[in-house]
This record gives C-alpha cells, sequence and structure tokens, in this order.
C-alpha cells in the first residue's frame, strides 16, 4: 500500500529540530508539502535570524525524489467548503490556514503528519501516528 505523508508546518518544523517525523518521512512513497504550509514556512523563516539557512535547507528537502509540493486546486477549494460548513456547524473553528492544509491532504488521500489535535474535528482526514 502506497503511503502519501502530508506534513503540516509544525511537523517539518519538528522535523527538522529535533528529527520527530523521521520515520514516518523515511516510510513515506510520497511526501507532500502543501502550498500553504509552504507560505507558513516562508514567514516563519524570514522572522527568524537564520533564513538564508532554512531557505536552503527547505529547497535541498523539495529536491528529493519522493518530496512534491501541492498546489491549490478547485477540487481542494471544493473540499476546503465542505470542512468549513462541517466545521461551522458543528461549532469547531480551526484556523483558516489549517483547514486549506486538511484539504489538500484529503485530496492527495495522504495522511496528515501534525502536532495540532484541532484536526480531529475532521473526521475524513487521516492524520499520522508517529
Amino acid at each position: 500500500m502506497e503511503l502519501n505523508l502530508v506534513l503540516d508546518t509544525n511537523a517539518y518544523s519538528d522535523w527538522r529540530r529535533s528529527g520527530r517525523w523521521h520515520s514516518n518521512i523515511a516510510l513515506a512513497n510520497r511526501v507532500i508539502l502543501p502550498v500553504v504550509v509552504l507560505g507558513e514556512l516562508l514567514h516563519g523563516f524570514r522572522k527568524g535570524t537564520v533564513f538564508e539557512q532554512n531557505l536552503g535547507n527547505l529547497r535541498a528537502f523539495l529536491k528529493e525524489p519522493q518530496v512534491e509540493v501541492m498546489p491549490v486546486t478547485l477540487r481542494t477549494a471544493e473540499i476546503y467548503s465542505e470542512f468549513l460548513l462541517h466545521l461551522q456547524t458543528q461549532g469547531t473553528p480551526i484556523p483558516t490556514n489549517d483547514i486549506w492544509i486538511a484539504a489538500i491532504a484529503h485530496q492527495c488521500r495522504g495522511e496528515l503528519a501534525t502536532r495540532d489535535s484541532h484536526f480531529i474535528s475532521l473526521p475524513l482526514l487521516d492524520l499520522a501516528v508517529e
């Protein structure tokens, strides 16, 4: 069975800092970074003191053959709208960027690597387990 692992922003950061999620990344056939995650990472890099180093590490990671960036598509927007309606109906809001990340993870049939517990509010989403 093919494993598609989708990295949330905190999962990428945790992996870089401490090696957390390393086994998941190593076992994955595809490691997917939603374009929204890239935006969040770049924002964080710009606020920090080692922008060039972080950017270089990210660029090297993106060159790995199993790593790909997933853009937002019309299908992503459809899933986003379904997830947002579900969350509103349920009364369990989560950050907007996280809904986009969840939509991309669901669209590519991936397991989302994250430490954010609010993603459990989306029952159609598969969450990675360390």
